[in-house]
């Protein structure tokens, strides 16, 4: 089915391309108003989408006429709220979210993931700028979510989150940000304030040139069932300690 021009206007005025000189442009999608409940306040964020134009020509209308044979249901794309003046204000607060099936959505407590992802964007909001990524392609720090079923099972029987990983063949951390910091750029050219746990990822993110202004830490909903998991992440993963966690000898 065609898609008429119509329809075409509408949305080639929400896209922007993104040229990248080694062709691997990316197409940003939005922003689309996203009213959003946080406890008992709704909060109104602007979120953008975006599609990396592999194999497809980097033209908005191409990108729009190959939609239907690009089976896009199957392969995670990622996305980005955004909340005040962010490409203006002098200072706006960053979450790079890693998707977590089981924590984000189901309220699994064997991760802070969730408990992380809500308090990122009530921060977000007293801070009145700033945005939350959420990255797809990080399930289990990059594995996939079929391997982190894997992974859990070995944690079940002793393994740590790092063992675990590597058992099944994989390195203790395969994400990539350089798509991520390519849509930041596209929408803010200041320095950021990035909300993190985790040293190498603020390295991850400044070698692929990301301006950090400062970084905070998000500790919170440390119990029973992540105490480990939290712990192996301060001790192998070098994450910043925290006070309520009790690291075992």
């Amino acid at each position: 089915m065609m898609i008429s021009n119509d329809v075409k206007n509408i949305l080639t005025n929400k896209m922007t391309i993104l040229k990248d000189e080694h062709k691997n442009d990316i197409c940003l999608v939005g922003p689309v108003t996203l009213p959003v409940q946080l406890d008992d306040e709704v909060v109104t964020f602007q979120w953008y989408t975006w599609l990396p134009l592999k194999g497809i020509p980097s033209e908005k209308e191409k990108v729009l006429e190959s939609l239907a044979t690009l089976d896009l249901a199957e392969h995670q794309q990622s996305s980005v709220l955004v909340y005040g003046d962010f490409a203006n204000a002098k200072e706006a607060y960053i979450r790079m979210h890693s998707i977590c099936h089981t924590g984000d959505i189901f309220g699994s407590k064997r991760c802070d993931c969730g408990f992380q992802l809500r308090q990122s964007m009530k921060m977000i909001v007293e801070k009145g700028s700033g945005a939350l990524f959420y990255l797809a392609n990080h399930e289990g720090r990059g594995i996939g979510l079929f391997s982190k079923s894997l992974a859990y099972i070995l944690q079940q029987e002793g393994y740590d989150t790092v063992e675990a990983n590597h058992a099944l063949g994989f390195p203790d951390d395969t994400r990539s940000y350089e798509e991520a910091i390519r849509v930041l750029k596209g929408l803010r050219q200041q320095p950021v304030t990035l909300i993190t746990n985790n040293p190498r990822k603020i390295d991850a993110l400044k070698q692929h040139g990301l301006t950090i202004h400062d970084h905070i830490p998000l500790w919170g909903d440390i119990s029973e069932y992540n105490q480990f998991y939290l712990e192996t992440k301060v001790e192998k993963a070098g994450h910043i300690k925290n006070s309520e966690l009790i690291i075992a000898n």
